[in-house]
């Protein structure tokens, strides 16, 4: 993260070229530290010394695991301090008090004790972190957190689809409130369990059976009933439902969403609900989605793997760049498919692998992409690693900070042009240029200088 006031201490501790007597000077200012306790990879013993000379407690939370060598481990737990002694297992504490979560690592180390003994510890919230935290748990400790007393234990052991929940313990959870809509998304349902979960009157039980992936077709055409916009979206999207129907429930909702009603609105943009079960029906099923109004069915169909070549030129023409978009994730796109997508649109950071990464895409086209009007296309220039110096600085003097700092962090960037940037008043841009490993150890020291260190 960026130190905000002090961007180029911050970027410089996280710099992996810088030596360990730069770090050992940063540990001495907050922003330095600020960047050190979040660089990658293990830290030198002479920079965790320093770190808790200089942070005491409060750095002392992030040195623990591989992030120090076992010889500071030994040291930071026989430390005479007890706030640096017992600074991560606090921390660790304090998180699961909270109910923020934490990985089984996590509690294993700050608690000393292997996952079983966790597992049954006397404190229900430490209980509830390991069935959140331990999904390969044996089928014996779930069992034990399925029956626990605490109904918060109970919900956190039915959250996530493994370890489950046994056959014979499917009634008695189908009957807890505290786990009833945990479960009521995704066991197989009988017409009795159906109507007894959505006799609760429970509006989490009734979305949760709503997007139930077992329902028969009978609980289907009864959920279309509800004037709950979640359940019309969940039935519309299920296999069970004709067209007319799916028209008329979608129709419904999108008329509910533009007169202002909120949960419409949240319904249609935000539910957890799709037709996944598409991605399964047989092939000659899957072909009749073509040509469906409705952009989330298209965009399972994208999703498929086998489907013919007229197909996919259908896909790669959709109108909705959503549907383009997951059609050329597969693997034979074509190039100039792949090319002309990400000229018009960019491509999407948060979706991996990227469409630039695709093994077929043109990567000696990537140079060209600087004289892109629109900057969210622009950037993917800085893909290509050895883009000359002359399109680094043009990238360099864009009014998006975001293009600045990715020029900042590429790894041909002159030495000037890195330093530039160091003056740069957007501290995400500082901060990346100081990271940068190319960054000189002459800089490195003007930057420490500058800050009395």
């Amino acid at each position: 993260m960026v130190h905000l006031k002090e961007p180029h201490l911050s970027g410089l501790g996280r710099n992996p070229a810088a030596p360990v007597e730069v770090m050992v000077r940063l540990a001495a200012h907050a922003a330095g530290r600020h960047g050190l306790t979040t660089r990658k990879g293990q830290l030198p013993d002479a920079v965790a010394e320093a770190l808790l000379t200089h942070g005491g407690s409060d750095t002392a939370v992030s040195l623990h695991g591989d992030r120090v060598s076992p010889a500071m481990r030994r040291r930071i737990a026989e430390h005479p301090d007890p706030a640096i002694r017992d600074a991560y297992a606090d921390f660790v504490r304090t998180m699961v008090e909270r109910g923020a979560r934490m990985s089984i690592e996590d509690l294993v180390e700050a608690y000393d004790r292997v996952p079983t003994e966790l597992a049954a510890s006397s404190d229900p919230k430490v209980r509830a972190m390991v069935a959140v935290a331990w999904q390969d748990r044996p089928i014996t400790v779930q069992l034990a957190l399925l029956t626990d007393p605490d109904p918060g234990v109970r919900a956190a052991a039915t959250r996530s689809e493994h370890p489950g929940v046994p056959d014979d313990h499917y009634e008695r959870c189908l009957a807890d409130p505290a786990v009833q809509a945990n479960i009521a998304r995704r066991l197989p349902l009988t017409f009795d369990q159906f109507a007894r979960l959505l006799a609760t009157g429970d509006e989490a039980v009734l979305h949760a059976v709503a997007g139930n992936p077992h329902l028969t077709a009978d609980m289907v055409t009864y959920l279309q009933g509800s004037e709950d916009p979640h359940v019309h979206v969940a039935v519309a999207y299920s296999r069970h439902t004709t067209p007319e129907t799916r028209d008329r429930l979608l129709a419904l909702v999108e008329a509910e969403n533009e007169s202002g009603r909120d949960d419409a609105g949240l319904a249609l943009h935000w539910s957890p609900y799709s037709p996944s079960w598409l991605r399964d029906a047989p092939l000659a099923e899957r072909l009749t989605y073509l040509q469906c109004p409705h952009v989330v069915f298209r965009r399972e169909v994208a999703a498929s793997g086998d489907l013919p070549d007229h197909a996919w030129r259908q896909l790669d023409e959709d109108p909705d760049v959503s549907v383009r978009r997951a059609a050329a994730h597969r693997p034979d796109t074509p190039p100039q498919v792949l090319l002309q997508l990400l000229r018009a649109h960019g491509d999407l950071s948060h979706i991996r692998p990227m469409l630039v990464d695709h093994p077929n895409f043109p990567r000696h086209e990537l140079r060209g992409f600087v004289e892109e009007q629109d900057p969210r296309v622009r950037i993917l220039a800085l893909k290509d690693l050895e883009l000359p110096p002359a399109d680094l600085r043009g990238l360099a003097a864009s009014a998006e900070s975001f293009l600045r700092a990715g020029t900042a962090r590429h790894p041909n960037i002159p030495t000037d042009l890195l330093e530039l940037l160091l003056t740069d008043p957007e501290p995400r841009v500082t901060d990346d240029a100081a990271a940068n490993p190319l960054l000189p150890r002459a800089q490195m020291d003007r930057i420490l200088a500058k800050a009395g260190l």
